[in-house]
Parts: C-alpha cells; structure tokens; sequence
C-alpha cells in the first residue's frame, strides 16, 4: 500500500539574516561577532579598529590590576564584578596551582555564560566559584564560603559592554529599545517607572549628584513635563525629549555632540539612582576591610567622579586610622596604547589599599 501523501506546504528553508550596507548596524544582526570562536578574523578586525564586538566585554587596566594585586598560587581572591570574566581569568591564572576565586555578579543574564566560558577554559570548581549576588552583601557570601577573609578583592565597577550594547536592556540610546537600565532586570523598577514616579526636584538632585550634569534642573523639567504627554517608555523617546530640549534652549547653536553628552549624563544619572549603585558601593567600601586577611590586597577601578569620589576617601580615611597600611598616591590610568585601541578605557580609575597587619 501506497504511503498516505501529506498535503502539508514544505517549510520555507531559512536564509541567513541579512544586513542593508556593507556593515551590520543592528545589535542582533552582528552574527559574526557574537561567534568569535566561529569568525576569528571577523572579531580581530574589529578589536583592531578600538571597538568592542557584540556581546562581548575587553577587560581594563588587566595588566595594572595584576600588578597591584599581586596574586600568588595558592591564595584565595574575589572579583566583585564578574561582567565577561576577563579580569577573572587573568587572576585565576596567577593563582594556579591551588588558588581559589570567588566571583560575583548580580546580572542573571550574563553570569550563566561567563560561568560557562571559564569552564571551557578549564577552571575546576574547586578553582572558581561563581555567585549571584551584589558586593555590597560580600560579607555574608564570604561567611557562606566559611571563608574568615581573602588575599585580594577586585571591584570594576564599569559597566559590561554586553549590557551597554544590547538594546534589550536599555542601557543605550544608540537603538530604541526598554527603558530598563537594572543590572538585574528581575528585581526592583525599571529606569521608566522610577521616572514616572520622579519629582523635579528627585530627579534634578540625581542629576546633579550622580552625574554632574550641569543644567540638572532645566533637564528633569523637560523629562517631567515631557511625561504628561506621553511617558517615557523607551530609550530612544527619552533621548528625542533631550534633543527637542537642547534645540529649544539653544535655538540657532550648533550642537556639536552636546546633547548626546547630556543624554548620556540623564542614562548614568538613571541607572545609579535604579540600581542604588553610590549606597551599594559605600556599603561595600564600609566591609572591605573586615573581608582582606592580614596583608590582603585590594583594587577598585572606577569610571566616574562620583565614585572615585567614595573609592578616594575610604581609603584615605582607611590609612589614617591604620587599617589600611599602604594606599595609592594617586589614580592609575590606562595606557595610551590601551586608550587609543579602547575608548571605553578612556575615563577609567584604578585605586589601590593593602590591609594592615594584625598586632
């Protein structure tokens, strides 16, 4: 017997995304950076032009913070700030044989894939633990590891390219996307509630204190009264009300990326006040000491004043009472070589503590 005919229409055979140009500008349609194992050369060529490929992160200062740091083999250390795992790597590495790193992350996206490309890179469990948790918390996770202290801590307190560059997680205006900016986007409120439910003056003091933006007041006038309207939902809406602000406040100038600048000023302002970014970190500069063993090193690479601010007086506030026995004179900057291959280097601060001996 013949075998029944189908009168289903075969499935269309899919064709590769393509891109309008010669370049792909879309996030999603970057298929060959977010393959380097895949495209190789694709991914160098654009590391070499100083960019950073999609969905990935160029670890800062590396070199730098190793040397600070000091990790030896054997020793136990923590990196606050796991992001894509490049500093993680480079201190796992100086620990072998029979170290051991503790790695945070609150972001429940992106922890799972750097906790698998380390794996792939060999690291044991024994070598790296991963947990998601915010560093402000590092004492209970060091509690939880039956750990007393560590030998070195690292924070980078930057924001991964991963989250900068995926319109999804509204940290960029560069493409429209959710007005989110939580580094854990399962908890808390997003960037867009917490403005609908700003005042002027809310919003204005956090301009003006997370951001140093100098027409603070004006621009948390024109976010309100600009949600009366219509709220602000999106990335790209929220940069437009700026836009129409800057040409109407200064009718006839030219712009010269000013707006831009205050755009980007609104989105840091934002996502530190969403994400309690200043009341975490003053948290966590409060217990870095009781984390450090005796001689324990620790490192904090900051990208903006507001927190080199706190990073600077902790520690120097540290020395003078004797808990810190040693701290930077003065900031560590990237290379220049560094800082023309990655502008994303450019406005990085690296400062330094070591924990005083015990009498």
């Amino acid at each position: 017997m013949d075998a029944p005919q189908s009168n289903a229409a075969p499935e269309p055979r899919k064709r590769r995304v393509r891109y309008a140009g010669k370049n792909p500008r879309r996030y999603d349609e970057k298929y060959k950076e977010h393959n380097p194992e895949k495209y190789a050369s694709d991914v160098a060529k654009v590391v070499a032009s100083g960019k950073t490929p999609a969905g990935m992160h160029r670890p800062i200062m590396v070199a730098e913070i190793v040397e600070v740091l000091r990790p030896q083999p054997g020793e136990c250390a923590v990196d606050c700030t796991l992001g894509y795992g490049g500093h993680t790597r480079a201190l796992l590495e100086a620990l072998r044989p029979g170290g051991r790193l503790i790695g945070l992350d609150v972001d429940p996206v992106e922890l799972p894939k750097t906790v698998a490309r380390l794996r792939e890179a060999g690291f044991t469990e024994q070598e790296f633990t991963a947990v998601q948790r915010n560093f402000a918390g590092l004492i209970q996770v060091l509690a939880e590891q039956s750990l007393e202290g560590v030998d070195c801590i690292l924070a980078d307190l930057g924001i991964s390219s991963m989250q900068l560059d995926n319109p999804e997680r509204g940290f960029t205006f560069k493409f429209d996307g959710p007005l989110d900016l939580r580094l854990n986007p399962t908890r808390g409120v997003s960037a867009a509630d917490w403005l609908a439910a700003a005042s002027i003056p809310m919003l204005a003091s956090a301009l003006n204190d997370f951001a140093d933006e100098p027409h603070s007041t004006a621009v948390a006038e024109a976010l309100i009264d600009a949600q009366f309207d219509t709220p602000i939902r999106r990335t790209r809406q929220l940069a437009q009300v700026i836009y129409r602000w800057f040409s109407k406040t200064y009718p006839g100038r030219p712009d010269d990326g000013e707006s831009d600048k205050c755009i980007r000023r609104v989105f840091q302002a934002l996502r530190i006040a969403v994400n309690d970014e200043f009341g975490v970190l003053d948290a966590f500069l409060r217990n870095l000491p009781y984390c450090l063993k005796s001689g324990g090193r620790a490192a904090v690479l900051t990208f903006h004043s507001g927190e080199d601010r706190r990073v600077k007086h902790a520690f120097r506030d540290g020395f003078r009472s004797g808990t810190y026995s040693s701290i930077a004179d003065d900031v560590i900057l990237a290379g220049p070589d560094e800082r023309r291959s990655n502008t994303r280097s450019l406005p990085a601060k690296l400062r330094w503590a070591v924990r005083s001996s015990e009498p």
